[in-house]
């Protein structure tokens, strides 16, 4: 495994942060060679130039700008790390991510998220939608993020030790324009038979619930289209291309 000398990374921060390696010196107290020394070893280390030449001054390579965002939240954290053992409040919001599984509509993941807002101390609350269930059960898994929101409990193929908490329980309803609604308002339920539905995707639990009521009533519905993103099935869905 390789480490990384702080103490080198902590000479870059400063120097990149002053904009010159003298700047630096006056606020780290060394000697100009000493700061630039330990520069050149943690370029050595890492196999990349951090600085380049620009006249007089030094300017970020690529790989330098990359460097100097990850020691930028090391050494915040690592401030925030002592004010916390000290007792000193850090005014840095608590963060909460959130995986959202696509197939929940906007609405309900508001409703889901809404005491977060309510707590005593600021909340930044990040959401993850781009990924599938799966995907973000195993992001949970390695604590890149804290709740996975989805439609139903982490099935027997997820090999991830997750534990599943009902949130709430709703009816299902079906949507249409007006001209669609109208032609199977009469017979229904055996009026959907042959029309065109806009189902959610064939893994979300919505999809199986909704297949087995299907069968249960012995309705073939038209499957014209599929959408993990529930706000994409509405946008096909009001300008009437399915149910």
């Amino acid at each position: 495994m390789e480490w990384l000398n702080y103490h080198h990374l902590l000479y870059f921060w400063v120097v990149a942060k002053e904009g010159s390696i003298v700047r630096a010196s006056s606020e780290l107290h060394l000697a100009h060679p000493t700061i630039s020394g330990q520069i050149h070893r943690l370029e050595d280390a890492l196999g990349e130039k951090l600085f380049a030449r620009k006249g007089r001054n030094l300017v970020l390579t690529e790989a330098g700008r990359v460097a100097f965002r990850y020691a930028d939240e090391i050494f915040s954290l690592g401030r925030e790390f002592v004010d916390t053992l000290k007792g000193r409040a850090s005014g840095r919001p608590l963060r909460l991510v959130v995986g959202v599984a696509d197939v929940l509509p906007p609405s309900l993941v508001r409703r889901f998220l809404q005491p977060a807002f309510r707590l005593g101390q600021p909340v930044k609350v990040i959401c993850r939608a781009d990924k599938s269930v799966e995907e973000l059960i195993a992001e949970l898994a390695l604590h890149r993020i804290d709740v996975v929101l989805a439609d139903g409990p982490a099935g027997p193929a997820v090999r991830v030790r997750a534990f599943s908490h009902p949130l709430g329980e709703c009816g299902s309803s079906f949507f249409a324009t007006a001209r669609l609604a109208a032609s199977t308002r009469r017979g229904f339920p055996r009026s959907l038979e042959g029309k065109p539905f806009l189902l959610p995707g064939a893994s979300s639990a919505v999809r199986r619930a909704l297949e087995q009521w299907f069968e249960s009533e012995g309705i073939r519905p038209r499957v014209v289209a599929e959408f993990d993103d529930s706000a994409l099935a509405k946008e096909f869905g009001e300008h009437g291309m399915g149910i």
